[in-house]
This record gives structure tokens, sequence and C-alpha cells, in this order.
């Protein structure tokens, strides 16, 4: 199937910037660093999610759908774009905070915790990390078809094979813009979460035959675990596309030596590529997701694994909100 076969609602005008970080390059002795500003995509403050939400919110429209639920952390960024998705539609959102460590979850906090009260969540339940999320979602839903309403269920991270659409055309769209550019990408680096966006990277990129690879840089699995998840998403994503998947298992690359002590608990490294990307290039990153992915590609470079000739491109992912929530995680020793 053809992408724009898929139903899609469009929450961002044109494309994305490509921008050159000359600054961090000069800093690192090369490789060439450029970074693709996917903060800046549409709905509240931005983020890789909205990527997902163009296809996710409109299969939710299409089945009829008046309330959707998801899932995400106690400061999840995904929650945001998603409840700012369904504001846009017209749609009830309610929203399953999973806290990962205990009483973390603050009602008063900032960040994206204020957001979702700005952005009008019908309701915002909090679970510890114990409790299935995806079994309390489906009672959710339960309830408001109980009540005459129609569910739709956005996973954590919008990261199905349909959410993961969203990265392919992200591929075709960073192929174009290096085209226009003259510049060819040697290799992507981006945050690998729940997994969506970097499955939907490399299957674009191996759809239009590009040697471009993509790592990702695990915010919370061990490698072997997150290496597992994304090739399952590219197996489930290339049969959502009635094709099979042009490459190989070990086309899926993820490092797991920039997590530190758990997910959303920041470490030194994060610290300084947080401080770095905004004291030489003025951009803002989060402690949880792109500070980390900042920090796998300083170690990187810094350890000689790019040549210095050739071009990187960054994806910021966005979720700084997150930064006014965990004030003191960008001066972490």
């Amino acid at each position: 199937m053809h992408i724009a076969d898929f139903p899609r609602q469009r929450y961002t005008s044109g494309d994305t910037a490509i921008e050159y970080l000359p600054r961090l390059s000069a800093e690192l002795n090369g490789p060439n660093i450029y970074i693709k500003r996917d903060d800046q995509l549409g709905l509240a403050a931005g983020g890789n999610k909205t990527r997902k939400l163009e296809f996710l919110m409109a299969d939710a429209i299409s089945h009829g759908a008046d309330t959707i639920i998801t899932t995400g952390g106690v400061q999840s960024n995904h929650c945001r774009l998603t409840l700012s998705a369904a504001a846009k539609e017209g749609l009830n959102c309610r929203l399953l905070l999973q806290e990962h460590l205990p009483d973390s979850f603050d009602s008063k906090a900032s960040g994206n915790n204020l957001l979702y009260k700005i952005l009008g969540a019908d309701s915002v339940e909090v679970i510890p990390r114990t409790v299935n999320s995806s079994e309390r979602m489906q009672s959710i839903a339960d309830d408001v078809t109980a009540t005459g309403g129609i569910p739709y269920i956005i996973p954590g991270g919008g990261s199905s094979p349909r959410g993961a659409l969203g990265y392919v055309v992200c591929a075709d769209e960073i192929l174009a813009q290096a085209k226009a550019m003259s510049v060819s990408f040697d290799h992507v680096v981006c945050a690998s979460g729940s997994g969506g966006t970097q499955a939907g990277l490399i299957t674009g990129f191996a759809r239009a035959k590009s040697d471009t690879s993509v790592t990702g840089v695990s915010i919370s699995a061990s490698r072997d675990v997150q290496e597992g998840r994304v090739f399952e998403l590219i197996t489930e994503l290339s049969a959502l596309l009635d094709a099979p998947f042009p490459a190989p298992r070990e086309s899926v690359t993820v490092l797991d030596e920039y997590v530190g002590p758990g997910y959303t608990l920041p470490t030194p490294e994060m610290a300084f590529a947080l401080r770095f990307f905004a004291q030489k290039e003025g951009i803002l990153l989060d402690p949880v997701y792109s500070g980390k992915a900042a920090a796998g590609l300083i170690q990187t470079a810094r350890l000689g694994e790019y040549a210095a000739d050739s071009n990187v491109l960054f994806l910021h992912t966005g979720g700084s909100p997150a930064i006014y929530a965990h004030p003191d995680a960008a001066f972490t020793r």
C-alpha cells in the first residue's frame, strides 16, 4: 500500500527545518552535525508524537470516536500532544499516567502536568508502574462505551504500526531536504523509547533504498530488549504497508549506555548535553528523551564512531516543557 492510502490529519504546515550546527561540529572536531527540528512540529509545544498522531487521530475520526484514551509517564510529552490533538478535533481525552517512581506525580507541578490542565483533559488518572496500563485503558474504554461514547485507544508514545507511518513519511522528507541542500546524510541519531520513531525511519529509508543508517539511543530498555521492540514494530509496519521489509534485523542499532539509573532519571552526560546544545547552538532539549539521545551523539562522536567528513543528522524529538518540571536536571553531577 502507498502511505497516501491511509487517512491523515495534517497538524504541521510544511517540513520541519534541518539546520547545520557549526559550533557543535567544531567543538567535536567533526563530523558535520545537523539537526532535524521536530520540536517545531504542530500541536501544543511540538514534538515527534505529532507525526504519529496525524495518522492515529485520522483513524480515530474515521471510526467515529468521540473519546481518545492514552497513556504515558507523569510528564508525558505524548499525552500533552494527544490531548492537544483531541482539543483541536473537538474530542474528549482521558489520560492514564504511570508513576515510574513511587509518588513522583505532582498535580501542582509545572511542565506537562500544568499543560494537561490548560488543555482540558477530561480525566487524569495516575497508576503505579506495576499496574498494566493496556488493561486499565481498556477498562476506561469499556466505561466510555457503557455510557454511549465511542472510545479510541492510542498506545503509549503513539507507537503502533499506524503511528509509525509518521516517521516513514519523515524519512522521505529528510531525503528530499537533503537533496535540496546537496547533502547526503550518512547517519541519523534519535531517542528510542516506545520505538515508533526509529522503526518508521528505518522502514522509510529502506523503502527508499537509502544507505542512511539510524541509531537509536535508548532512554529506558537494554539494547537487546529495545532492538527487539523496534524490529517487531518494523515487521508489523511492513505488514500494514503490505510489503516485505527490505532490510535485515541487523539494520536495527540501539545504544543503551546512556540510560543511566533508569527512565526519567537524570545523568551527568544528559545534563552536559542539554547545556551544550543550549549554550553552543541556542537549542533547548529535554532531560528524558532528547537530552539522553544528545549525550549518545556527543560521546559516539568523541569516540570516533563517525568519519570526520561524514554528515550526521540528530532528530530533535521535542519535549522541552519537561525542563520546567525538573529544573535541576540540567545541573546533575
